[in-house]
C-alpha cells in the first residue's frame, strides 16, 4: 500500500510539470530530529526519542510547519546514545574494521508508524534536504537500519523496505509474527520473540515447582497474544492455569502503587516501566534494551568485518566475487548478516537463526520494595542457544519472595505431590493438577514422588508395609524344633520302624507257605516303598536347598508310585483270581510274577521320566538364593 502511495506522488509531480526547472526543488519531508555522522558505511537508526507525533494536515492545502514531536522519552534517548557510543567504540578498534569508518544517521520516530516509515524511506533513498550542506554534499544512502522499537513500526518498515532489499535489525520488536522468514526475509532482531519469552516463563514455573497459577493479562494485543502463547507453552506440562483474567492496563499500574506483595508475581519486562524511578536516562540498573541496541550495531560491524576478510575469487557472489564495502549493496550485507556469529565484548555469543531471531537471553529481575523504595535486583539469567532447551541460573539467596520471605520458595500447587507408596487419581471434573493420592494395592509399589501408577512386584516378591519397595517373600519351612516338625518326625520314624519290623518278619518267614502264597517279591517291594514313603517326610523338614528340593520330590514320587504300583499289581491278581470261575480258563498266566514285576517297573519308569521332564533348575536355584 505504501509503495503505491509513493508512486502516485511521483506521477502527480509529473502532471504538474515539476520536471527539474531551475527554481524547482525536491519536495520531501526532512527526517524529524536526525543525528548524523559521516562514514564509509552509514547505518540508520530509528528511535522514539519523543512519544507524541504531531497531528497530520488533513486538508493537504499547505505544508505544515513547526510540526515537531512532543513528550521527551529519556529511555529511548539512552538507546540513541548507545548507538552513537557503539559506533565510536567500533571505529576506535583497528582490529574490527581496519581502514573503514562507520557512520550513522539516526532519526526520531515519535512512536508513530507514519513518522517511522517516512524516516526510514528518507534514509534509504538519500533524499533528506536537511543534510544537503554536509561535508559529503548530499545525504547518504543507508544500506541497513537499526530499529524499529515497536513491532508495529517494524512490520510497516519491513513490508516497505522489502522492495529495496534493505535489512533491518530491531532491538525491541518482539512480536512472534516477525519470525516468519518467508514474509519478512530482511528482518533481524537482537530482542527474542514473545514466543521465546513465553517458553522461558513456562520453564521457570516448572523449575520452581509452581503447578497451580493464575494468569492475568492486559486488555490489549500484547496482553492477549502473550497470554495465548503462554497457554500454548504450558499445554502438555504439569502446570495448570487456575484462572485467566483480562483487565485494563491501568489496573496493573494500580497494583504497583498499592504494593500488593502477598502474592508472587511473574511478569515480562513491561512491568519495569511501572516502577517509580527518578530518571530513566540516569538509571542504569535496567539496560537490557540498551544492550540490544549495542548488540545490533556490533552485528552489523561483524558482518562488515566478514566482508573485509573475503578473498577475491572465493567470495559468495557470482564468479566468486567479493563485495565492495565502500559501494555496499543492501543485498550483500544481508547475506553476511545471516551468517554472522561472534562474541560481544561482554562475552555473549550472538548469531541469527533461519528466522532472524537471536538466542533467547533474559535477565531475571527481582522487583521488591525495601525501605519504602522500589528496587530492581538482578538475581539470575536465562540463556537458550540453538539446539538447547535453555538453562536458568538463579541466585536464590538474593530473591525476596512474596510477603518479604527470603528463605523459603513459595508453594503453589492444587494438590500436594503424592508420596512414595501412593499413586495419583485425577479428581473428576477438575484439571490434572488436582488429584487424590491413593495407596497402592497389596503386592504393588511406587518408589517415586508423584507416581501415576503402581507397579506390581515380580513373582515370589511382595510389597513392604509402606508399598515403596518389593521384598522377597518370606520362606516358611518345617523345623525339627517346631511342634509340627517334631510330630511329623515321630510319625515318620514310627511308620518306617513298623514297616521295617514287618519286612523283617516277612524276611524271616519267607520260606513258609503263607509268605510264598502272597508273592513275596511284590510284598517286599511294597514294604520297601512304604518305608521310603514314611522316610520321605523327613526330607520336607528343614530349610530348602537345591539338593533337598530334588530329593524331596524325586524320592517321594518314586516311592509313592512304586507303592501304588505294588498295590495295583496285587489287586489285579486278586481280581483275576476271583473272575477265573470256569474250568480250564487259565487267566492267571497273564498276571504272573514276571508280568507283575514288569508292570511295577513300567509305572515307576514313567514317574521317573515325567519328574525329570518337569524339573526346573532355575526355580531350584531361586529357592537356594532365597
Amino acid at each position: 500500500m505504501y509503495a503505491c502511495t509513493l508512486l502516485l506522488c511521483y506521477l502527480t509531480g509529473q502532471l504538474l510539470g515539476v520536471d527539474g526547472g531551475g527554481d524547482c526543488q525536491l519536495m520531501v519531508k526532512s527526517i524529524s530530529g536526525n543525528v548524523y555522522q559521516a562514514g564509509d558505511v552509514v547505518i540508520g537508526g530509528l528511535f522514539p526519542v519523543h512519544v507524541e507525533a504531531p497531528h497530520p494536515e488533513m486538508e493537504f492545502k499547505r505544508k505544515k510547519v513547526n510540526d515537531s514531536c512532543k513528550i521527551f522519552n529519556q529511555r529511548a534517548y539512552r538507546w540513541l546514545q548507545t548507538m552513537i557510543f557503539a559506533v565510536q567504540e567500533i571505529n576506535s578498534n583497528p582490529g574490527l574494521l581496519p581502514n573503514l569508518s562507520l557512520g550513522y544517521l539516526a532519526a526520531d520516530t515519535c512512536l508513530e508508524e507514519s513518522t517511522t516509515l517516512v524516516a526510514a524511506m528518507t534514509m534509504v533513498t538519500g533524499q533528506d534536504v536537511s543534510l544537503a550542506d554536509t561535508d559529503c554534499g548530499s545525504a547518504p544512502t543507508v544500506p541497513v537500519i537499526i530499529g524499529d522499537a515497536r513491532s508495529s513500526g517494524s512490520i510497516v518498515v519491513a513490508d516497505t523496505l522489502g522492495v529495496f532489499d534493505i535489512p533491518m535489525v530491531s532491538y525491541f520488536a518482539s512480536c512472534v509474527c516477525l519470525s516468519d522468514s518467508w514474509k519478512y526475509p530482511l528482518f533481524f532482531r537482537t530482542m527474542p520473540s514473545d514466543a521465546e519469552e513465553a517458553q522461558a516463563m513456562a520453564k521457570l514455573l516448572r523449575l520452581l515447582g509452581w503447578t497451580w497459577v493464575g494468569l492475568v493479562s492486559a486488555d490489549d494485543d500484547f496482553g492477549r497474544f502473550g497470554s495465548q502463547m503462554l497457554m500454548e507453552a504450558l499445554r502438555g506440562t504439569e502446570v495448570c492455569v487456575a484462572y485467566h483474567e483480562v483487565i485494563p492496563k491501568a489496573l496493573f499500574q494500580e497494583v504497583a502503587h498499592q504494593n500488593i506483595t502477598d502474592k508472587q508475581w511473574i511478569a515480562n519486562d513491561a512491568w519495569v516501566t511501572l516502577g517509580i524511578v527518578n530518571s530513566l536516562y540516569a538509571d542504569v540498573s535496567q539496560l537490557r534494551i540498551t544492550y540490544n541496541v549495542y548488540k545490533g550495531v556490533y552485528a552489523i560491524a561483524h558482518a562488515l568485518h566478514d566482508m573485509l576478510a573475503c578473498q577475491p575469487g572465493k567470495g559468495p557472489f557470482l564468479n566468486g566475487q567479493c563485495p565492495d564495502v565502500r559501494r555496499l549493496q543492501p543485498a550483500q550485507i544481508l547475506h553476511y548478516l545471516r551468517r554472522v556469529n561472534f562474541t560481544t565484548p561482554l562475552g555473549e555469543r550472538i548469531y541469527f537463526d533461519q528466522n532472524g531471531d537471536p538466542p533467547a537471553s533474559y535477565d531475571i529481575i527481582n522487583w521488591h520494595v525495601a525501605e519504602g523504595t522500589i528496587q530492581f535486583v538482578h538475581v539470575g539469567h536465562f540463556v537458550s542457544y540453538q539446539g538447547s532447551s535453555g538453562q536458568f541460573h538463579i541466585d536464590m539467596d538474593r530473591v525476596v519472595w512474596g510477603g518479604g520471605n527470603r528463605h523459603m520458595v513459595p508453594v503453589s500447587v492444587c494438590s500436594s505431590p503424592c508420596p512414595p507408596g501412593t499413586r495419583k487419581a485425577v479428581q473428576k471434573g477438575r484439571p490434572v493438577c488436582c488429584f487424590d493420592c491413593l495407596p497402592c494395592a497389596e503386592g504393588e509399589v511406587s518408589n517415586e514422588i508423584g507416581s501415576l501408577e503402581c507397579v506390581r512386584c515380580p513373582e515370589r516378591f511382595w510389597s513392604n508395609s509402606n508399598h515403596t519397595v518389593c521384598v522377597a517373600q518370606q520362606v516358611d519351612f518345617l523345623s525339627y524344633n517346631d511342634s509340627m516338625g517334631m510330630i511329623l518326625s515321630i510319625i515318620s520314624v514310627a511308620g518306617a520302624t513298623l514297616t521295617a519290623a514287618t519286612s523283617s518278619t516277612f524276611l524271616f518267614y519267607r520260606h513258609t507257605p503263607f509268605v510264598r502264597a502272597n508273592n513275596s517279591e511284590v510284598s517286599f517291594m511294597l514294604l520297601l516303598s512304604l518305608k521310603l514313603c514314611f522316610l520321605c517326610a523327613l526330607a520336607f523338614i528343614g530349610q530348602p536347598a537345591v539338593l533337598s528340593c530334588m530329593l524331596r520330590h524325586t524320592l517321594f514320587g518314586i516311592s509313592f508310585v512304586t507303592c501304588i504300583s505294588c498295590l495295583l499289581s496285587r489287586t489285579v491278581v486278586v481280581l483275576v483270581a476271583f473272575r477265573s470261575t470256569l474250568p480250564g480258563e487259565n487267566l492267571m498266566r497273564y498276571v504272573g510274577p514276571i508280568q507283575q514285576r514288569l508292570g511295577i517297573c513300567i509305572c515307576t519308569l514313567v514317574q521317573i521320566c515325567s519328574r525329570a521332564y518337569s524339573a526346573h533348575p532355575e526355580q531350584m536355584q531361586e529357592h537356594e538364593s532365597l
